[in-house]
């Protein structure tokens, strides 16, 4: 997820925590990447924010952007998702029902630029093609359903102006979105713009958004009883076809997924088995199970993130609230636990992972229960996990996703596989 925020949660209360991080500010010079945290406020009814960062290239320490935080435009912010381009921010208030564009400025402060309602209830994932031409969205229910009275969600395909802004919701056989199943909990575009994919646990998990009823949703009859990956083809105008043999079978409960860097793996994490579930991504966006899988994490897995130099896989882990490390092999697409298998991920509840686009060398997580930004050092020789220096980052309020997006003055160091198929 990015999480994106994982099917319906916990309420996010709790006093104020004053961000103090200790630390000089941040030379410009040495600013890699900015870190962008959608967090729920603990005053104002609950009202979003986002925290933003500068990275440091040597330490990967963070020091706030002037002017930090930043109004979500919305309620309860649970996703986000950053344009290629580096240009503009994209937010997922679940609570409002809308998606809010911010205009990213040279410096990492946020201006507030769009909102656009969804044509569904509560907004749960987000994620952009890489040629940042379409937005999608996943909403936890069509429009006529509820918590109180649950029913399917559906995916939501917007074109992106050249402005940043959104269009109107691309038609698909009629509809201006794609059905999905029960409960969806993320989405994830293959790294060459072919398939786009969604998660449906089919069951409620709760992580950071609190129902509005009383007790928790109930399934509905018509519901499948075990989780499902859909999978669709993207067309060239972004319409969608379902890929055959969607939805693909995927554990017990799905929540978080990944694509690796040339489109040939996915990964999902099955919160209730606490494991890695991968596939190989077939002629036509099939998915097929790896034969050697699935693979364990820790408890209450959530997120999932590829190294984008398609050597290694990070796991959060919610309950256990700790990181899974694997290696990778670019061949088979097969994970095996690290030398040292967990991470501490620095406070409880761990949601969204990221890892820094500039370097590649530093991790965060978005911390829910700690209100917390956890922080880390990723080793390119082995993929080990190490703290940085002060962290984890104090939050105001309960932080629920994470995205990076690099200084534009800053080349990368690594070189990303090629995308095929």
């Amino acid at each position: 997820m990015k999480l994106k925020r994982i099917g319906q949660g916990l309420l996010a209360s709790a006093a104020s925590v004053a961000i103090a991080l200790g630390t000089t500010s941040c030379n410009p010079s040495h600013t890699i990447d900015y870190v962008y945290v959608t967090s729920n406020t603990s005053s104002s009814g609950n009202s979003g924010q986002v925290v933003a960062y500068h990275v440091d290239s040597q330490s990967g320490v963070l020091t706030e952007v002037t002017g930090s935080p930043y109004s979500s435009d919305g309620a309860n912010p649970v996703a986000e998702v950053a344009a290629p381009n580096q240009q503009h921010l994209y937010v997922a208030n679940h609570d409002s029902n809308n998606i809010a564009v911010l205009a990213v400025n040279t410096d990492g402060s946020l201006a507030n630029f769009k909102t656009y309602t969804t044509p569904g209830l509560e907004p749960v994932a987000m994620a952009m093609n890489q040629a940042g031409t379409l937005l999608f969205v996943v909403d936890y229910y069509q429009a006529g359903y509820s918590d109180a009275n649950p029913g399917p969600g559906e995916l939501l395909t917007y074109p992106i102006n050249a402005d940043g802004s959104l269009g109107s919701p691309i038609v698909n056989g009629g509809m201006a979105y794609m059905p999905l199943q029960c409960f969806p909990a993320d989405v994830a575009v293959s790294p060459n713009d072919n398939y786009v994919y969604v998660t449906n646990t089919n069951s409620v998990v709760v992580t950071t958004s609190a129902p509005t009823t009383a007790a928790l949703p109930k399934t509905p009859a018509g519901c499948p009883v075990q989780g499902t990956i859909s999978g669709y083809s993207i067309a060239a105008n972004g319409a969608l076809t379902p890929i055959a043999g969607s939805p693909f079978s995927a554990g017990t409960t799905p929540t978080g997924m990944a694509i690796d860097p040339t489109s040939r793996f996915l990964y999902a994490t099955d919160s209730i088995q606490n494991e890695l579930i991968a596939y190989d991504i077939q002629t036509g966006g099939v998915l097929y199970p790896l034969n050697n899988g699935p693979f364990a994490t820790g408890t209450f897995p959530v997120d999932v993130v590829v190294d984008p130099r398609d050597q290694y896989i990070y796991v959060t882990n919610y309950n256990s609230a700790d990181i899974s490390q694997y290696t990778l092999s670019l061949a088979t697409g097969t994970p095996s636990a690290a030398a040292t298998p967990t991470h501490p991920s620095g406070a409880p509840g761990p949601t969204c992972i990221a890892i820094d686009p500039a370097l590649g060398r530093f991790v965060y997580t978005s911390d829910y229960l700690g209100s917390y930004l956890g922080g880390a050092l990723l080793n390119p020789n082995t993929g080990l996990l190490s703290e940085t220096q002060l962290q984890p980052y104090p939050i105001n309020g309960k932080p629920t996703c994470v995205a990076v997006i690099p200084h534009g003055n800053h080349a990368t160091e690594y070189v990303s596989p090629v995308a095929g198929q």
